[in-house]
């Protein structure tokens, strides 16, 4: 066992029949690490987080959440995990304040530290005005965050989030991001398995793609998007303006691959390195190229996922 992994999966196997949902399926999460789940349907992402929280059993291999067996320790790991699934069970009679209450009895939490807690993450989660309102009037996305604010309640150490910024809105996604954020950087380790791409690259520190029951690739956001590979990159260049003679000019400049002109927009490649980015930049205003915006193009996530060769998203 790894005493630094706060989770902990070795070689398990979920089989149905014939069907192999997940397939020597291995994993080690560490505080502070938040891994990105992507993968077409059927990958095993869920199946994966139901296993991890001790909800699906295994055909074979171990679980450990904070050194304890999901399986053989169930009260110590339920003391240690949260779990949102992608259709979060609710009680449609209570109202929302009413729900967090149980949902503290439930982890034996004292009267003032499931208030206290409560209004916290209502807070927290943009539901402060929702608190009386029962639960069957809430729309998908409110229901969707107060599964959420259920799953915190408890301040679990490991964190398995499936599909949670399904039904938020633009605005609650960037707050949910946010909130992901802190929660990584307060020493949490937590898995999102979401289909949103370039929402994932903002807040992961790591990203496992999926198929077949299987990780076939794992790693730092950098190291799968091909960042760490790569000696160059493609930059793009805004002008002010348009010059005249902007493809001679880009030319004259050693080193850079061949430019795409599109208006007052260029897009070139050349060294990854800052040092070189900037002597790029000092050359390109020698040469009298009027810029007004300057930034490297960073492979991302959903190049990584075509490159993989799995054709769908989920």
């Amino acid at each position: 066992m790894n005493a630094d992994a706060l989770l902990e999966m070795d070689d398990v196997r979920v089989q149905y029949g014939r069907f192999l949902a997940l397939d020597g399926f291995a994993l080690r999460l560490h505080a502070g690490e938040l891994l990105g789940l992507i993968g077409p349907n059927g990958a095993g992402k869920t199946t994966t987080l139901r296993a991890a929280s001790g909800l699906q059993p295994v055909s074979t291999g171990t679980i450990r959440i904070m050194g304890y067996s999901v399986f053989e320790h169930p009260v110590e790991v339920g003391r240690h995990l949260g779990f949102t699934p992608d259709t979060p069970a609710l009680y449609d009679g209570l109202t929302v304040r009413q729900f967090l209450d149980f949902i503290g009895r439930c982890y034996d939490l004292p009267r003032s530290l499931r208030s206290e807690r409560g209004d916290y993450w209502l807070e927290q989660l943009w539901l402060v005005d929702k608190r009386d309102a029962k639960i069957g009037a809430l729309s998908r996305g409110m229901k969707q965050r107060l599964a959420v604010a259920r799953t915190l309640l408890s301040d679990p150490n490991v964190i398995l989030l499936d599909e949670p910024a399904a039904g938020l809105d633009p605005a609650g996604r960037v707050q949910f991001r946010k909130l992901l954020a802190s929660l990584r950087d307060s020493g949490k380790a937590i898995i999102v398995s979401s289909h949103i791409l370039a929402d994932l690259a903002e807040y992961c520190t790591h990203i496992g793609i999926m198929e077949h029951g299987r990780l076939i690739r794992c790693g730092s956001v950098a190291e799968v998007s091909g960042a760490e590979s790569h000696e160059h990159c493609l930059y793009r260049i805004v002008l002010a303006h348009r010059v005249g003679d902007t493809a001679q000019r880009i030319a004259n400049i050693e080193g850079i691959g061949e430019p795409q002109l599109d208006g007052d927009t260029i897009t070139l490649s050349f060294e990854r390195d800052r040092a070189q980015a900037a002597d790029l930049l000092r050359r390109l205003l020698a040469a009298g190229l009027p810029v007004a915006e300057f930034r490297a193009l960073e492979p991302d996530l959903e190049e990584a996922y075509l490159r993989s060769g799995i054709k769908q998203v989920d």
